[in-house]
C-alpha cells in the first residue's frame, strides 16, 4: 500500500489547494530544576555559560523575585560555545523573500533540572502537573534556586521543532537549498528576551518579533523527578498576548507553511490573533499546521481548537491521548481509530504514540508507522522532533506518506536517544544526508485521495 503527499517545492497554492479540497471542513460541535536544596543534580550539557550580573531580579520581572542583584548560573541547551546577549540592531535585516516555515507560538525561556520528590513537596508542588504560575509564586520558586545552577534554553514545543527542522534543512548539498524558518511571538526587551532572541537566531531560526518595551519575557520552570516525570511551572509574563503587528502580517503572505502552538490557546484573547494570522496565511495560499501541546489544555479550549482546525487546518500533530481528547474518545480507544476519525475534518493528521509508533491519517484512513529503533535516554521533545521531521518530508517534496512518517519517527529516535530536547547540529546533518535518497526518488503527486490509498 502505498500513501502520497503533495510536494510543496513548485508551488505552495497549489499544495494547499489540494490539500484542502480532500476534507469536509464541517466544524465539530461535539461535544531545576528549581533547585534549591543540595538534592538537586543538574543536566550536564556540553557547553558552559555563566548568566551575566544582568540576569538578575529585574530581568526576571521585578526585584521581589530575587533579592540578590547576582542570578544562578546555568547552561545551554545546546552545543553553542557562548551565548551573548543582543541588542535588537544586531539583528540582521537580510530576511529572506519567502518563510519555507512560519511559527506562531510562546516564546518562554526554559529553566530546567532534575530534583526529587522532597523538593517538590518543600515547595508544595504536584509532581507530574503543568500550571501557570503568578508573579508573586515565581518569587518563591526562584528564591528556593538561589545559588544553584540550571540549564536554559529558548524554550517551547514548536521552537523545539523548528530548530530541528532549520537544522536539518540547513543547505547540506546532497540534501537540498537551506530552509527559511522564523518564529513570531511576543519577548520583553528584558535581557531574558535578547537570550530567547539570540539563541533562535544562532540555530538558524529567525524571530520575527520585536520586543515588547518595558515587557517582561515569560519563563518555564522543568522539573524532573528520577521517574522521568516532570513539573512545569510557566510564568508567561509578556509571552500572554501575541499582537498581530506589521512585521507578522507581512510575514504571512510569504509563507509556505504556518504552524501555530496550542499553548496560544491557553491565552487570553489570542484566539481572534491565530484565527487572523490563520485566515491570511490561507488566502496566500500556505497551509496550515496546529499542534495539540497539552491533553488539559484541549479540553479547557475544546471549542477554540475545533474552530481553528475545522476552518484551517491542513495538518493537524498530536500524541494519541491529545487526539483521543479532540475525539472525545475514551482512553481504551485506540490512537488509530483517533487517527482515522480526524483525518475526516484535517487533510493529514500525524499523531504520535511513544515507543509504540505513530500514524499518519488522510481521509478517513491511517496508516502504521513503526518507531526507529533507538536506546532511550530522555523522551522529551519526542513528539516536537517528529513534527519537524513530517515538515521537512513536505518541504522536500516526499511523496510517500509511509516514507514521511519513517523520517519523522527517525529524527525523533536520535532526540530520544540524547539528554535533552534539541536535535544536535551533527545528528541534523547526517541524517539529512540519508533522507537524501527519499527526496531524489519522490514522485511528485497531484491528489491525496488517489485510488492508492486503500482501506486497512
Amino acid at each position: 500500500m502505498s500513501f502520497s503527499l503533495l510536494s510543496l517545492s513548485s508551488s505552495s497554492e497549489t499544495a494547499s489547494s489540494l490539500l484542502r479540497n480532500q476534507c469536509n471542513f464541517s466544524y465539530v460541535t461535539s461535544n531545576a530544576r528549581i533547585l534549591g536544596s543540595s538534592s538537586c543534580s543538574f543536566l550536564s550539557s556540553a557547553a558552559h555559560y555563566a548568566f551575566p550580573r544582568a540576569f538578575s531580579s529585574s530581568c526576571l520581572g521585578g526585584n521581589s523575585d530575587v533579592e540578590s542583584s547576582e542570578i544562578v548560573s546555568g547552561e545551554t541547551d545546546d552545543e553553542d560555545s557562548q551565548v551573548l546577549i543582543v541588542d535588537e540592531e544586531d539583528i540582521t535585516s537580510d530576511l529572506p523573500q519567502r518563510w519555507d516555515v512560519l511559527g506562531l507560538g510562546q516564546a518562554m525561556v526554559d529553566f530546567s533540572g532534575v530534583v526529587d520528590d522532597e523538593f517538590l513537596e518543600r515547595l508544595g508542588l504536584e509532581k507530574g502537573t503543568r500550571r501557570v504560575i503568578n508573579h508573586e509564586e515565581r518569587g518563591k520558586v526562584l528564591r528556593a534556586m538561589d545559588g544553584c545552577s540550571y540549564k536554559a534554553a529558548a524554550g517551547g514545543s514548536l521552537s523545539n521543532s523548528l530548530v530541528a527542522l532549520a537544522r536539518l534543512g540547513g543547505g547540506q548539498p546532497i540534501a537540498g537549498p537551506a530552509l527559511n524558518v522564523a518564529l513570531a511571538g511576543s519577548v520583553g526587551s528584558d535581557p531574558l528576551g535578547g537570550f530567547y532572541r539570540s539563541k533562535l537566531r544562532r540555530a538558524n531560526v529567525n524571530f520575527l518579533s520585536a520586543p515588547v518595551k518595558d515587557g517582561t519575557t515569560g519563563t518555564v520552570i522543568v522539573l524532573t523527578t528520577s521517574d522521568a516525570q516532570r513539573t512545569m511551572l510557566a510564568y508567561q509574563g509578556t509571552s500572554s498576548r501575541i499582537n498581530y503587528d506589521p512585521c507578522l502580517a507581512d510575514a504571512i503572505t510569504k509563507t509556505n507553511i504556518l504552524v501555530v502552538e496550542g499553548y496560544l490557546f491557553e491565552l487570553p484573547d489570542t484566539v481572534r490573533t491565530i484565527s487572523r494570522v490563520c485566515e491570511e496565511a490561507r488566502e496566500h495560499g500556505a497551509l496550515v499546521a496546529i499542534t495539540a501541546s497539552d491533553v488539559s489544555c484541549i479540553e479547557r479550549h475544546y471549542d477554540d481548537y475545533w474552530e481553528i482546525m475545522a476552518n484551517y487546518a491542513d495538518i493537524v500533530f498530536a500524541n494519541s491521548e491529545e487526539a483521543k481528547a479532540f475525539c472525545h474518545f475514551s482512553s481504551n480507544e485506540s490512537p488509530l481509530s483517533a487517527t482515522r476519525y480526524l483525518s475526516h475534518f484535517v487533510p493529514l493528521v500525524s499523531v504520535t504514540d511513544g515507543p509504540k509508533g505513530s500514524y499518519i491519517g488522510v481521509k478517513g484512513e491511517a496508516i502504521y508507522i513503526p518507531p526507529s529503533p533507538c536506546v532511550p535516554v530522555d523522551s522529551c521533545g519526542a513528539g516536537d522532533a517528529y513534527a519537524s521531521g513530517i515538515l521537512y518530508g513536505i518541504l522536500r517534496g516526499v511523496s510517500d506518506l509511509k516514507s514521511m512518517g519513517s523520517i519523522a519517527a527517525k529524527v525523533a529516535s536520535v532526540v530520544v536517544g540524547q539528554q535533552g530536547t534539541r536535535l544536535r547540529v551533527q545528528d541534523a546533518i547526517g541524517l539529512a544526508e540519508s533522507f537524501s535518497v527519499h527526496c531524489r526518488n519522490s514522485t511528485f503527486w497531484s491528489d491525496i485521495g488517489s485510488d492508492q490509498i486503500s482501506s486497512l
